[in-house]
């Protein structure tokens, strides 16, 4: 039953465009908050999008952006305050143009990951941003929070594979500026101001997005080190041999292996005994290099360094894939454990280590608890999860989860390092960004905020509290 509001605002949108506001648009991964809805909007194009912002600007509503739902850190929902209008973005799916010589695509933002690398790959490109929630996440999303995941070492995350956008602004005007263009010099870059501002300064509605070579060759192989430290060695010693060749580069602990054996029995392991650290390469090379050569030459300049002690390299596809699902699958197993608390954390390369060692040695003050630390080491970038002791749960700790990821992301800051590395700030760091940015730069972002959103309607509550 609508509201009178409800109703008043309904009779503003145009014909066909609200959807029911069940909870596929109001929950999120995680479980942390449950969001509301007044209304569900679902615009077939940009030209009704925009009408959506004008009505809500009228009516004085807020308006949360939806994407594929896949979103870590509650951006994508609103769970208190006046019932806002949830715009979803389901319903632009259109691939608009695709200039393989170039290098371009042009996708609208309601595209999800998979298929705009599917495109890609149909004209023998790559988009190369890569998560394992592709098939759900969608573009307009992962460039709301500026999404990185597994090349970032090699390709950059979001705003570096976007040349242009086409956004609707809280006016409910157009921005048109889906340049295909890596060089324009034209004054403030409203584009990289809108990536990463997770729909409070307006909605995206397409990108011109960066299409790159496939490799001719590429190779997959799980190297055992002795430590993070030896990792961030191997990693240097990796792109000193291959140049840029590197695409990815992961560090793993054996918790996460030992995660993987309690969630999923079933799934090969290439180690009989669980290592407590190593890492997961994969590189790119050009025709005539051969990929299985670079990396078995890697793995006997590694041995001879004294930086790796076993390994194994992919003689095939299916091989590879193999060993990219056990990284894929380590948030799914840790789920199935239970996480006390999480934290997307990234540092300088060189801080890394000590990091790891000096929270853990933090953490034992706190009595018995595991960590899982894992993620993309190749741009300093872990997944440093807390979990509890074998035989208690995470409600044992629900006095402590708080103080122990504040401790966590004191270290991470004082270390030159964010916490926030890749999932964003959304509603859940909000806070986190109040209390550790610099006071100058917290302040240009709120006159921004003001600027351009001056009703305060775009996804009030996120970033900025």
């Amino acid at each position: 039953m609508l509201s009178p509001a409800d109703r008043a605002l309904a009779a503003l949108l145009p014909a066909g465009v609200l959807r029911d506001p069940g909870p596929a648009y109001t929950e999120e991964p995680r479980g942390r908050w449950q969001g509301q809805a007044g209304l569900v909007a679902a615009p077939r194009d940009t030209y009704e999008c925009a009408a959506i912002i004008r009505a809500c600007a009228a009516a004085r509503v807020a308006v949360v952006p939806r994407g594929g739902g896949t979103g870590l850190v509650g951006g994508q929902v609103m769970p208190d305050g006046p019932a806002p209008l949830v715009l979803s973005l389901e319903r632009l799916t259109a691939i608009r143009d695709l200039f393989p010589d170039e290098g371009v695509m042009i996708a609208d933002a309601g595209v999800t990951l998979q298929a705009a690398r599917q495109a890609a790959a149909d004209v023998g490109r790559q988009f190369p941003l890569s998560l394992a929630s592709q098939g759900t996440a969608q573009i307009g999303g992962v460039l709301s929070t500026n999404a990185g995941g597994v090349n970032v070492l090699r390709y950059g995350n979001a705003r570096a594979l976007c040349l242009g956008i086409e956004a609707v602004l809280p006016s409910g005007e157009v921005m048109r500026d889906l340049k295909r263009l890596r060089k324009d010099n034209t004054g403030y870059d409203l584009r990289d101001l809108l990536i990463g501002a997770e729909g409070t300064l307006g909605i995206i509605t397409a990108a011109s997005l960066v299409l790159a070579p496939v490799p001719a060759e590429t190779g997959v192989a799980m190297l055992v080190v002795d430590s993070p430290k030896a990792a961030l060695s191997l990693l240097s010693l990796a792109q000193a041999r291959m140049a840029g060749g590197v695409t990815a580069f992961e560090l793993i602990s054996g918790q996460s292996l030992h995660f993987l054996d309690a969630a999923f029995p079933d799934m090969r392991q290439p180690f009989a005994d669980r290592p407590d650290w190593l890492v997961l390469i994969e590189v790119g090379l050009p025709a005539g290099l051969p990929a299985d050569a670079a990396l078995e030459g890697l793995f006997i300049a590694g041995s001879e360094a004294g930086l790796v002690h076993d390994g194994v390299i992919a003689q095939s596809g299916q091989q590879a894939a193999g060993l990219w699902a056990l990284r894929e699958h380590i948030p799914l197993a840790n789920r199935h454990v239970g996480a006390i608390a999480s934290h997307d954390i990234s540092l300088p390369l060189s801080r890394v280590a000590g990091f790891i060692d000096d929270a853990g040695a933090m953490l034992a003050g706190f009595g018995d608890m595991r960590v899982n630390c894992f993620g993309h080491l190749g741009d300093g970038n872990l997944h440093y999860n807390l979990f509890p002791a074998p035989g208690r749960t995470r409600d044992d700790y629900v006095d402590i989860r708080r103080d122990l990821s504040r401790r966590i992301h004191e270290m991470v800051v004082a270390q030159g390092g964010s916490f926030s590395a890749e999932h964003g700030v959304g509603r859940l760091k909000a806070a986190d960004l109040a209390r550790w940015a610099d006071p100058v730069r917290l302040a240009a972002m709120r006159a921004i905020k003001g600027a351009l959103d001056p009703l305060g309607i775009m996804n009030p509550g996120a970033v900025l509290a």
